[in-house]
């Protein structure tokens, strides 16, 4: 899923939309430069933030050619494929093969608690590196897939947005936009998150409705 940090950066010369590899709580990831690096003086960094490690080689791109044509979609048949042998109630959503290779996170759906653990249990033995299952929201899944709104640009929960904040059919009324579901509705069936940006309370307006689906 897409996140927006800060991260530490000890060589210079890197500009906007740079694809870099960067440490990471996680493990080594890939990302890209979202701002202009600023310098930090003799301010050391925080231990929590991440470091830039370089910027993308030729071998470093062809080895993500690798994981999401071949190596992904591998993991993700394998792990339905297990799903179905345990007879659990969930749906894999989707798998994120850390470039690292240190960790691979598979997010599902499910309506209640499931108890995976024979599921990891197997995955591990046949991956041989760290499994993660991460339970998510319909919300959640169209920021794990990714794709374009309509207004032609990258889903915000995919890009840029690391929480999902309340969003009101109150908002849509107070922009005089259409009621319609499928104008005012995301790729994940809920009212869009951007329905915030530009939405101001009229004097007087009762309080926000709950969000609805």
């Amino acid at each position: 899923m897409g996140q927006v940090a800060k991260f530490w950066a000890r060589f210079v010369g890197l500009k906007m939309q740079d694809r870099v590899i960067v440490r990471t709580d996680r493990g080594v990831e890939v990302g890209s430069v979202l701002s202009m690096p600023t310098d930090m003086g003799t301010e050391e960094p925080s231990p929590a933030m991440g470091e830039v490690l370089r910027r993308v080689t030729p071998k470093d791109i062809e080895r993500l050619r690798e994981i999401e044509e071949e190596i992904k979609p591998k993991e993700m048949k394998l792990c339905d494929r297990k799903i179905a042998e345990h007879q659990l109630l969930m749906k894999l959503a989707d798998v994120e093969h850390l470039f690292g290779g240190t960790k691979i996170i598979f997010y599902f759906l499910a309506e209640g608690r499931v108890d995976f653990r024979e599921l990891v249990k197997d995955l591990a033995q046949k991956f041989h590196t760290r499994i993660e299952m991460r339970q998510i929201g319909v919300r959640d899944e169209a920021g794990v897939k990714g794709g374009y709104g309509p207004c032609g640009r990258n889903l915000c929960c995919s890009s840029f947005l690391n929480e999902f904040a309340p969003v009101s059919i109150r908002m849509a009324k107070d922009q005089n936009l259409s009621l319609n579901p499928s104008k005012i509705s995301g790729m994940c069936g809920r009212l869009m998150c951007c329905l915030r940006y530009e939405h101001t309370p009229k004097e007087g307006a009762a309080s926000p409705e709950p969000a609805t689906a």
